[in-house]
C-alpha cells in the first residue's frame, strides 16, 4: 500500500487504502470524500516544486503517473477551467511572465533529546511528518530486527552480546549511530545519507543496494536533523524523499555542511567539554559523557 497525504483548504489529511495498481478515479473518488473537492473540479499537484496531474484518463493507475509512498498531494478546486488555447488565456501568459520559485534544501530542526536520530529518519522516511513520539517505536524495531538475526548481528558487528544491545537501543538516553541508521536503510529500502558538517562528506547507507529512493540527514558532530526541499514563501510541504538518482541534491548538502563547517557549527567529540547537569561532573568528549551515563545513569549533558 501507498503512504500518501493530501492538503487541501480543508486541512491536511492521510490518504489510505491506495496502491500503485489503484485507477486515478479511484484516488479522485477518495479525495473528494476527504476534502469535500469533486472529481470534476479537482486540480491535483505532485512533487516539488508542484506540478499538475494529468487528469484525463481516470483509468490510468498511480504507479504510472509516478506517485510513490511518502507523497503529499495538493487538492484545488477549479470552478471555473478556462480552455487551455484560449487566446485569452495565452494573451495573459505572454503579458505577465511569471518567475518561478526556486526550491532550497534545509535543515528542518528536531528536538535534541537524545531520539534525535529516530526522529530524524521517521519525518523523511514518511515524508515530512513530524511525530515526537516515535522514537520508542523505532527503537523497538530496531531491537526486533537483530534479535531476528544474531547471525549477522554478533557481538563483534555491535560491540555487545545481542541481548545486551536490544535491551541498550531500547532505552530512551542511547543514542543512535552508524549502526541504526544501517538497519533503518535497510527496513525502509531507501538510501540514508548522512552528510557531516565537521568534515563535509556524506555518508551514503544503503548505497550499493539499488534502493530507488534516497534521503538526507545533516550531523554536527553529536546531533542529527532531518533535510528537505522547501518551496520559499509557499506553504506547501516540504520534499524529503528523492530520487537515488538526484546527485543534485547531493551537492547542496554538501555546500549546507560546508557552509555550516565555515560557521563553526559543529562538535567535536573527541575534546569538546560538556558538564553533567545532574551531578555537574566535568566531562571531555563523548566517551566520557556515555560512560559517565552508564556509571550513574545521568543522562542530561551540556556543553561548557
Amino acid at each position: 500500500m501507498l503512504r500518501l497525504r493530501c492538503k487541501a483548504r480543508s486541512g491536511s489529511h492521510a490518504l489510505p487504502g491506495l496502491s500503485p495498481h489503484s485507477r486515478l478515479r479511484d484516488m479522485q473518488a477518495a479525495l473528494a470524500a476527504l476534502t469535500g473537492v469533486p472529481a470534476p473540479a479537482q486540480r491535483l499537484l505532485h512533487g516539488f516544486p508542484p506540478r499538475s496531474l494529468d487528469l484525463s484518463d481516470g483509468e490510468r493507475r498511480l504507479g504510472e503517473l509516478g506517485i510513490h509512498s511518502g507523497d503529499t498531494l495538493i487538492v484545488e478546486e477549479d470552478t471555473s477551467k478556462p480552455e487551455p488555447d484560449s487566446p485569452v488565456v495565452a494573451k495573459k501568459a505572454m503579458s505577465q511572465p511569471v518567475r518561478e520559485a526556486v526550491p532550497v534544501l534545509a535543515r528542518r530542526v528536531v528536538p535534541a533529546d537524545n531520539s534525535c536520530l529516530f526522529t530524524s529518519v521517521f519525518y523523511v522516511v514518511e515524508g515530512g511528518v513530524y511525530d515526537p513520539g516515535c522514537a520508542p517505536e523505532m527503537r523497538n524495531l530496531i531491537a526486533q530486527i537483530v534479535a531476528s538475526d544474531p547471525e549477522s548481528y554478533s557481538e563483534a558487528v555491535l560491540g555487545k552480546t545481542n541481548r545486551e544491545y536490544c535491551d541498550w537501543i531500547r532505552r530512551e538516553e542511547t543514542w543512535g549511530g552508524a549502526i541504526e541508521v544501517s538497519i533503518l536503510s535497510k527496513f525502509y529500502q531507501c538510501e540514508i545519507c548522512v552528510v557531516d558538517t565537521q568534515t563535509v562528506r556524506i555518508d551514503r547507507f544503503g548505497e550499493d543496494a539499488g534502493y530507488s529512493k534516497r534521503v538526507l540527514l545533516i550531523y554536527d558532530g553529536i546531533h542529527y536533523d532531518p533535510l528537505e526541499r522547501r518551496l520559499p514563501g509557499s506553504d506547501l510541504p516540504p520534499q524529503t524523499i528523492f530520487p537515488s538518482s538526484d546527485d543534485v541534491v547531493l551537492a547542496q548538502a554538501l555546500e549546507l555542511a560546508d557552509e555550516a563547517r565555515r560557521k563553526r557549527q559543529f562538535t567535536d567529540v573527541n575534546r569538546f567539554a560538556l558538564r553533567c547537569m545532574v551531578c555537574q561532573k566535568g566531562l571531555t568528549g563523548q566517551l566520557e559523557a556515555r560512560e559517565h551515563a552508564r556509571e550513574t545513569g545521568h543522562t542530561n549533558f551540556g556543553e561548557v
